[in-house]
């Protein structure tokens, strides 16, 4: 979704991971997600579960030529970003795949998102994309939210292998992973097609015993009821 335009960066984007057919259920440890997302709290901000009413701003924030520059269209209206919120409730109803909004700390805008989705269905491979509205690149934002996404997708979801793609042409993304901690594994030559052209992609992976042991001095997962 939005990467370096932060939306570069990921294994799929908001349009591609809308129609999954994967067959994926997490184990019974992790299902009380299901039920409705935590809030999760960062430094600089909160990530939640997208709202109907969050259409308008997504539409805003990633909606722009800057943000969709190297990825598969975003719904291009309200009125697709708000059918995308209600597939992404159904899809965390059915324990395939999780999406959090971002908000700035002391507001409830949001100004991007993050999903990560099962590939197996005990849910220990997933993928995971995000989008970020242009204003609020390189402000530290995108690090603060990612590692409280990865924290969610080990210790709640129960993710051993967390997987994602980025186009090579987006440096910030790529850069972006390799910071996280994220291993490059292959390039896969003409895997994704952006307005008639087939770009390469770099294939990332973060591994759980590898990220736990690169977070000794961190908290993980901090939940707000």
């Amino acid at each position: 979704m939005a990467y370096s335009s932060y939306l570069e960066v990921v294994p799929a984007t908001i349009g591609e991971m809308m129609p999954s057919t994967t067959p994926a259920s997490a184990p019974s440890r992790h299902r009380d997600w299901r039920e409705g997302l935590p809030a999760l709290t960062g430094s600089l901000i909160s990530l939640r579960e997208l709202r109907p009413s969050d259409a308008p701003s997504l539409l805003a924030a990633l909606g722009t030529a800057e943000v969709t520059r190297l990825i598969s269209p975003p719904p291009p209206t309200v009125e697709g970003f708000e059918k995308f919120i209600a597939w992404t409730q159904r899809q965390r109803e059915a324990g395939k795949s999780v999406a959090f909004g971002v908000v700035l700390k002391g507001s409830d805008t949001v100004i991007g998102l993050f999903q990560v989705r099962a590939l197996q269905p005990a849910f220990d491979i997933a993928e995971w994309g995000f989008a970020l509205g242009s204003d609020f690149w390189g402000k530290g934002i995108f690090m603060d939210a990612a590692q409280l996404v990865i924290d969610f997708a080990f210790e709640a979801l129960g993710v051993h292998r967390l997987e994602a793609r980025a186009a090579l042409k987006n440096g910030r993304g790529n850069g972006a992973l390799q910071k996280l901690g994220a291993v490059q594994e292959a390039v896969l030559r003409g895997s994704f097609l952006r307005d008639g052209v087939y770009l390469d992609q770099g294939f990332w992976t973060i591994m759980s015993d590898t990220w736990r042991e690169s977070q000794p001095t961190r908290s993980v997962v901090r939940i707000v009821h």
